[in-house]
């Protein structure tokens, strides 16, 4: 059973739209005269953040997921990066953006980077919707970031608590309450 909390509001939908904006705006720039950017939604909790990105990234775009999991349904890292389902096209030789929700201790971001750097894209860029930096482990940083956020457990907007709460339209954090 789980413990009872509640959800107390980060993020707005609308703060998170404006910026998702600004970011498709970057990219665009970035990426400018590229013939297709393949973009990489990392599952599960990127869903939602990369279908409003690619909307307003002005540039032909293919888009595919992997799938890559070090929490299960634990509220901290495992460490163990296991990659439940892989991409279905080739990236050799192409412009990747991987979307990912957080960046939190790293591992999971730094292990995916090196699994499709072996494969060799023409450009690997990230873009993550939030940013923990003080929880980091790894050296690694997403090329573009929609929010810095303190030490805290997150859900809504694609992010999940043991499978719940993906569907809020804003980010919130979870907090613990006394049961009964």
């Amino acid at each position: 059973m789980m413990r009872p909390y509640v959800i107390d509001q980060m993020i707005s939908a609308k703060a998170i739209a404006a910026r998702v904006e600004v970011l498709a705006r970057e990219i665009t720039t970035h990426f400018k005269g590229t013939d297709k950017l393949v973009v990489v939604g990392l599952l599960r909790g990127s869903f939602v953040f990369i279908a409003d990105l690619v909307r307003e990234i002005d540039l032909p775009v293919e888009v595919d997921f992997l799938e890559a999991s070090s929490y299960g349904d634990a509220l901290h890292s495992s460490r163990e990066v296991r990659i439940l389902k892989d991409l279905r096209g080739e990236i050799a030789g192409r412009d990747v953006l991987v979307v990912e929700d957080i960046v939190d201790t790293g591992f999971t971001l730094s292990h995916v980077l090196h699994v499709l750097q072996a494969r060799e894209p023409a450009r690997l860029k990230v873009c993550a919707l939030l940013d923990k930096p003080s929880r980091r482990e790894v050296d690694i940083r997403a090329d573009w970031t929609g929010f810095e956020i303190p030490d805290e457990f997150v859900v809504g907007y694609g992010i999940d608590f043991a499978q719940r709460n993906r569907n809020l339209p804003h980010i919130g954090k979870v907090r613990f309450t006394e049961s009964g």
